[in-house]
């Protein structure tokens, strides 16, 4: 028969499991570190370093309370047992908690000695110590650096909660559980070691492919790290990184429908008539990634003027103000994701002045009236 006592000690360890490893239900549902101390912790986009310094310690004492935890939750669970008098229970369960009590006491006693001097002894903190270098001398102006980067729009961020890989401007950063793994980007060198296939996911009903990466620095100080990725964010990932990926294990990396549209829709640009600028007109940056300037102008080349018809494609009066990558982009999102035999002949509404088009009327904007290289 089954009795309180088996029933809250099965109860208490999936939740810790779930507490621990945190499934998506648990993030779901708000039984999160970062959630249940949010008002103490602060925001990540603020102060990437401080947080994570203060999230990892914060993560350290509560983890190790989970034991301790029990052994105060049996005491409610089995009142006739009489737990709460240590000296009458059985040598076991007093041997259960004296680890229990150790294993919290050394947690508070390491984040004690982690705290002193600001942090100073944090691995984080000594993870930047590794990379100070000129302009910054200190491990706290290497963090505001730090800091910043973290805050701009156009960083890479992949993962989950315990494993996620963050790329900006000059650092690769894997976020763990109790630190964070980082390198600098002209330090070090990405290899893929790895590739798994999940045939069934959660989030999508085509197969999964799990791609792990070896993050080396040619900073001796610092420790190789691996990163996990879904192979459809290894595009993304690559951009954002100054230096190559190395692929080791010949790794064959599956591409999304989205990305294989995207280069074909390069491609057919590329075949398409050229647009020059009239004089005196200068081409700005792509209003949706401000990170090239805009080389793409709509013209109407597939129907004749004039023709309104919904099927139709209509004049567009815009300037040249999207890249070819991020109008692919809008092309693909408007799309009917489970008909992508349809995509190429479709037409789309102009992000901007919602004028019908179709790929044939998208037109290259030569760079300084030579030909231009798409990005």
């Amino acid at each position: 028969m089954e009795t309180p006592e088996l029933s809250f000690t099965l109860a208490y360890w999936v939740f810790s499991l779930c507490f621990v490893f945190t499934p998506n239900e648990f993030r779901s549902a708000g039984l999160t570190v970062q959630n249940l101390f949010s008002s103490w912790l602060g925001s990540e986009d603020m102060g990437f370093v401080q947080y994570h310094i203060r999230r990892s310690s914060v993560t350290l004492l509560v983890h190790s309370g989970l034991p301790l935890g029990y052994y105060l939750g049996m005491c409610l669970a089995a009142p006739e047992q009489h737990m709460e008098h240590i000296l009458e229970v059985s040598e076991l369960w007093q041997f259960y908690l004296l680890v229990a009590l150790s294993v919290h006491v050394g947690a508070w006693t390491l984040v004690v000695y982690w705290s002193m001097w600001r942090w100073e002894n944090h691995p984080i903190s000594r993870a930047l110590k590794r990379h100070t270098h000129p302009p910054h001398s200190s491990w706290g102006a290497l963090a505001a650096s730090l800091n910043t980067e973290f805050r701009r729009v156009d960083k890479f961020t992949a993962g989950v909660h315990g494993a996620r890989v963050i790329v900006t401007d000059n650092w690769v950063l894997k976020v763990n559980t109790y630190s964070v793994s980082m390198a600098l980007q002209n330090q070090c060198q990405l290899s893929v070691v790895h590739s798994r296939q999940h045939h069934m996911s959660p989030d999508s009903p085509s197969p999964t492919q799990i791609l792990t990466l070896r993050v080396k620095s040619t900073n001796r100080a610092v420790s190789p790290f691996h990163i996990r990725l879904n192979s459809t964010e290894y595009s993304e990932l690559r951009d954002k990184l100054h230096a190559p990926i190395t692929n080791l294990a010949n790794v064959v990396i599956f591409q999304s429908v989205s990305e294989l549209f995207l280069d074909t829709f390069r491609s057919q640009v590329q075949d398409n008539p050229v647009y020059s600028l009239p004089s005196g007109q200068e081409l700005e940056p792509c209003i949706g990634c401000m990170q090239v300037p805009a080389n793409i102008k709509l013209m109407q080349l597939c129907q004749s003027e004039g023709s309104d018809s919904d099927g139709d494609c209509q004049r567009c009066l815009c300037r040249p103000m999207w890249c070819v990558s991020c109008m692919g982009r809008w092309f693909a999102s408007r799309q009917d994701q489970q008909r992508p035999e349809t995509w190429l002949s479709s037409r789309v509404p102009c992000p901007t002045c919602r004028a019908r088009f179709c790929i044939l009327d998208v037109c290259v904007v030569p760079e300084h009236s030579s030909t231009s290289t798409l990005d």
